[in-house]
């Protein structure tokens, strides 16, 4: 059976949907649901301190692990509140797994891209909800691959609800 995918516009629907698939880690990809592309180091903090907060309430999650293939990084150790935080920077996504492999299943990668994100979700038998906030606005290299992405998704997952 292939892992679950859905198409999501919000965190709230995002974390709404983690819940009722009972996952015990949440994996979200950094850029751009926790900070945009190219925001400063303010914004990275304020929007890994808000996501992790948010993303612990999630009953039962166990593991809440930021992972981006750039080399941003939080300026001070995370802090889960009785969840384990982690923070993957140059994570080298979809090719590198082993990071993962220990974290409790079930798992949710959450993130924008279905050639990274979806393909580390598929790798790891995960389900991927792919942020994909209205409106779009997304910079001309994220929406590229995303539309190369969208060529990738009937290989990776079945089709949405």
């Amino acid at each position: 059976m292939r892992p679950a995918y859905d198409r999501l516009a919000t965190l709230d629907e995002v974390l709404r949907r983690a819940g009722e698939l009972s996952a015990r880690t949440l994996v979200f990809d950094v850029e751009p649901l926790v900070a945009y592309w190219n925001s400063g180091q303010q914004a990275l903090d304020q929007g890994v301190a808000s996501v992790l907060a948010r993303a612990q309430a999630v009953p039962g999650v166990l593991v809440v692990c930021f992972s981006t293939n750039s080399n941003r990084r939080p300026s001070a150790p995370l802090a889960g509140d009785g969840v384990r935080a982690e923070y993957l920077a140059s994570a080298g996504k979809p090719v590198r797994t082993a990071y993962y492999r220990a974290f409790p299943r079930p798992g949710v990668v959450i993130g924008d891209q279905l050639a990274t994100d979806g393909a580390l979700a598929r790798r790891l038998g995960y389900a991927f909800l792919q942020y994909y906030p209205e409106g779009g606005g997304l910079p001309a290299g994220p929406r590229l691959m995303d539309w190369c992405g969208q060529a990738l998704r009937p290989l990776l997952f079945a089709r949405p609800r």
